[in-house]
């Protein structure tokens, strides 16, 4: 039974629609309909990304959460979420895979006993570890999170009196122990990205979402590329409260193009430069991008498990470092790129179906 709420929501949006697009009722819902049988879309899907005046080459692309929940049940088995889901296990993961990424320096659970050099479950037990390896600076992050909900960037750590007080970014200064509570953390050391890439935006780590995929054979290949920009004085480059700047990459030349300022759904704009600092985004070619994407198609090798992996990368002077991976992306980078991506990743999921996967 549809909820009342959601009849309200439905007909609020149906009536924004129409009053900018300048289409009538009857247009609108027939042309949902349509998309609806044919790819599967929400009528919030449809309101998200704006199909009243989208071209058929995203219409007919478009990977909808419907069909994406589909393909990954073969590609990404509910048996490996756990890979990618929880940032602990990903870290043990990507270093045996010996897959570039954050030195892990600590993770702190309270209900484990466990005492070993990066293992805590206490005050005394994590303070003893970050000591022990002279940490003064990291990032904190919820174990099982994401779009960098709850990450706190720390920009140094006073050991002195006895104590240890940690001041983050904005300036404000916590005692560690306020901070472990009964939810697990991971600290992990800062990221240094490239003075090009920092030149976007100093303040967070400004990351590029691949998306790759691997065939039955072992072959790779990466199918979709954007960079994700903070806002001056944000610590993420995710949207989150108070939205971010997003711009597609051409997967072959490295150029960045379409870049957009996204404010929330519905609320985006074409941009050029980054609209705080004034630096140049579109026709920038991201530097050593050939080796960039090689690494990347390896990462996707090593991590068979998966087979469509949405990856976060921060690109430093040593190459890409992985900041976070994700086995059930989201479907807005759509937007960004300004195509979908259904055809590939359906193509995948045939292929996969066929040789047969074990769930």
């Amino acid at each position: 039974m549809i909820h009342y709420d959601t009849i309200k929501r439905a007909f609020i949006r149906l009536k924004e629609i129409k009053l900018e697009s300048g289409k009538g009722f009857i247009e609108i819902v027939k042309d949902y309909y349509k998309l609806s049988r044919n790819i599967r879309i929400s009528f919030y899907e449809y309101y998200k990304f704006e199909f009243e005046k989208q071209p058929e080459a995203f219409r007919n692309t478009f990977l909808s959460s419907g069909n994406k929940y589909r393909y990954l049940e073969i590609l990404n088995p509910r048996k490996y979420y756990v890979l990618a889901r929880n940032k602990y296990i990903t870290h043990l993961f990507l270093e045996d895979a010996g897959i570039d990424k954050a030195e892990l320096y600590c993770y702190y659970d309270r209900i484990g006993r466990t005492d070993n050099l990066r293992i805590g479950y206490d005050y005394e037990s994590v303070l003893k570890i970050l000591k022990n390896k002279k940490v003064n600076t990291c990032m904190i992050k919820p174990t099982e999170s994401s779009h960098g909900e709850g990450v706190l960037l720390i920009t140094s750590i006073d050991y002195t009196n006895g104590g240890c007080y940690l001041k983050n970014h904005k300036g404000e200064i916590f005692e560690l122990s306020q901070l472990l509570k009964k939810d697990p953390l991971i600290f992990e050391s800062i990221i240094e990205q490239t003075a090009q890439f920092k030149r976007f935006n100093a303040s967070s780590v400004n990351t590029v979402r691949f998306i790759t995929m691997l065939s039955t054979s072992g072959e790779a290949e990466i199918i979709t590329a954007f960079v994700k920009i903070g806002k001056q004085g944000s610590c993420i480059d995710n949207a989150g409260d108070g939205g971010n700047i997003d711009a597609a990459i051409n997967i072959p030349t490295g150029e960045i193009c379409f870049a957009m300022q996204f404010d929330g759904w519905r609320k985006t704009k074409p941009i050029s430069h980054h609209p705080e600092n004034g630096t140049q985004l579109n026709g920038v070619v991201v530097e050593n991008w050939e080796s960039i994407k090689n690494k990347v198609i390896r990462f996707q090798q090593a991590m068979p498990f998966l087979r469509a992996i949405g990856w976060d990368i921060a690109i430093t002077d040593q190459g890409p470092e992985v900041v976070e991976i994700n086995d059930f992306w989201d479907e807005t980078g759509q937007l960004f790129v300004r195509k979908g991506w259904k055809p590939e990743i359906e193509n995948c999921y045939q292929e996969w179906k066929k040789y047969g996967v074990v769930l």
